[in-house]
């Protein structure tokens, strides 16, 4: 065996240009393949980050129940030893604590429905940008407790979405009334200052949303010690298992632990059908790089018929010359293979940290959709061995037509071409 791959390898250099053409088609396909590839999933991490990053987080705790019914009395117990124990699991970020309620909100004759969400100001801060998207007055501070306004600066109070705020004829500086319930239907009622206006590219959020501090909020619902989910952000996606698996060891007897594909079933479904579209897109790819592939090999043997009608005729076996022909197909396209993948690599980082900025009217639809306007790519480990080894193996398949041209091969015939 070893001498077949010793002349197979000879033969490859005996003819440096056409080695090189075959394994060029089988270099651009795999780097073609990677790059389509990579963008896809790209932009399937982009969609899941910015949707978990917009609100949900990962994972998110909260209490058995709180999910179907939304009820502040399936609120969890909540302190700073939670969150830390939360944050030591390998592959957590940062743990969110929210304290989400409805309420009317009113300014004069004017009564609008808001979505009333308590923060950490710094945790929020770090994972939905929130403080980037503040367009008048300041931020929230950690003990914002809804004071009046002290000499005309904003040190306390709350945050109010632009469209909200328009909606109410208010601004930085007014007062809006909250009304609602509680914990177990106590009257939450209060009188509280506007210390900033943040904007939001979604108009169902810019038309809704509310922001206290947390300690302000759980005195407001009568809920000392008291949040109704905690979100978690990880560093690698691909851990979500993992981790989830680890809170809930820790919670589930208590609280109840959903990863994000169960939050939102929308965006799989969504990502699952754009997929099967992408999978349709590869597979016209993956024809035309057969095609490719078929043509370049339909050459090489074409040039060799000669060769192979002496080589027969002076006493080797076909099955000898078959298989060093495949030993040939075989260094061929995994060289290719290699070499693509190889070179893709750089090509792939660099497009990853330097996103394709989108432009015009697309740049604006996703802009009002809460997305930036980017094309963004993946280098995910498993993208590379996927389309490497799909290229490679249509490569080989392609080895089947000088096999079979070599069993029908007639030598005299074939010297004389």
């Amino acid at each position: 065996m070893k001498l077949y791959l010793q002349i197979a390898w000879r033969n490859l250099w005996r003819n440096k240009r056409r080695t090189l053409l075959a394994a060029s088609s089988v270099f651009f396909a795999v780097i073609l393949a990677l790059i389509m590839r990579s963008m896809q999933h790209g932009t399937y991490d982009f969609m899941i980050d910015g949707a978990v990053r917009l609100y949900t987080g990962y994972i998110q705790i909260h209490g058995k129940g709180f999910w179907e019914e939304r009820s502040l009395d399936k609120s969890i117990l909540f302190d700073e030893e939670f969150i830390k124990q939360v944050e030591k699991i390998p592959n957590v970020t940062v743990a969110i604590p929210r304290l989400e309620n409805f309420m009317l909100v009113s300014s004069q004759e004017v009564t609008k429905t808001a979505s009333v969400v308590g923060i950490h100001p710094a945790k929020e801060n770090q994972v939905t940008n929130l403080e980037n998207k503040l367009i008048a007055g300041n931020y929230l501070k950690k003990n914002s407790d809804g004071l009046p306004l002290n000499r005309g600066i904003a040190t306390s109070g709350i945050l109010i979405s632009e469209g909200l705020a328009n909606l109410l004829s208010v601004t930085v500086g007014d007062s809006v009334v909250l009304y609602g319930q509680g914990l177990y239907g106590v009257t939450a009622a209060a009188n509280v200052p506007i210390v900033g206006i943040v904007k939001f590219a979604l108009p169902d959020l810019n038309n809704s949303m509310i922001y206290l501090s947390l300690p302000y909020s759980q005195f407001l619902f009568s809920m000392d010690g008291m949040v109704t989910t905690v979100s978690v952000m990880i560093n690698n996606p691909r851990k979500l298992d993992d981790v989830s698996e680890h809170i809930e060891n820790l919670f589930s007897d208590k609280y109840e632990v959903m990863k994000w594909t169960e939050l939102m079933p929308e965006l799989v479904q969504s990502i699952q059908l754009d997929s099967a579209g992408g999978i349709i897109m590869l597979f016209i790819l993956y024809i035309v790089i057969a095609f490719g592939i078929f043509g370049t090999v339909m050459m090489m043997t074409a040039e060799r018929m000669k060769e192979f009608g002496i080589l027969i005729s002076i006493g080797m076996k076909k099955w000898k010359l078959t298989l060093v022909t495949t030993l040939e197909a075989i260094f061929i396209s995994f060289l290719g293979a290699l070499a693509g993948t190889i070179m893709s690599i750089p090509i792939l980082v660099y497009l990853k940290m330097n996103p394709i900025e989108l432009t015009g009217e697309l740049a604006e639809v996703m802009i009002r959709f809460g997305m930036e306007p980017i094309i963004p790519f993946s280098t995910a480990p498993g993208i590379f061995f996927a389309q490497a080894s799909t290229v490679l193996i249509i490569a080989l398949l392609t080895a089947f037509y000088p096999l079979n041209v070599i069993r029908k091969l007639e030598p005299i015939k074939a010297m004389r071409l």
